[in-house]
């Protein structure tokens, strides 16, 4: 499976789009590892227990992604983007979108 960010796949024809594709997941830290971000937060420096929640969930999220395309035949996901929301305190909503298209 091809994943891009951008509308076109350098060489490829796009044939057909199949619709969009997405894939999301909400993770949440373990309070301890919370506890340590905040503190982290008070006195400065970069919150790792955040920074590795997130690239797990975008993992995850982008995973879904490609087993919906799959799901549809499809060959590639274009114009691929990621949103994040926060869902509570200390967890967070990834979701991976685009359009799952058929290359020539």
């Amino acid at each position: 499976m091809i994943i891009v960010n951008t509308e076109t796949v350098p060489g490829k024809k796009i044939t057909k789009a199949l619709g969009i594709v997405k894939g999301n997941a909400i993770r949440a830290k373990h309070i301890g590892k919370d506890i340590m971000a905040g503190l982290r937060n008070v006195v400065g420096g970069e919150l790792t227990e955040y920074t590795q929640m997130l690239s797990e969930t975008r993992e995850i999220a982008l995973q879904r992604m490609v087993k919906s395309a799959e799901k549809m035949g499809a060959d590639a996901v274009v114009n691929v983007r990621f949103a994040t929301s926060q869902v509570m305190t200390g967890a967070a909503e990834l979701l991976a979108y685009g359009t799952a298209v058929k290359l020539e």
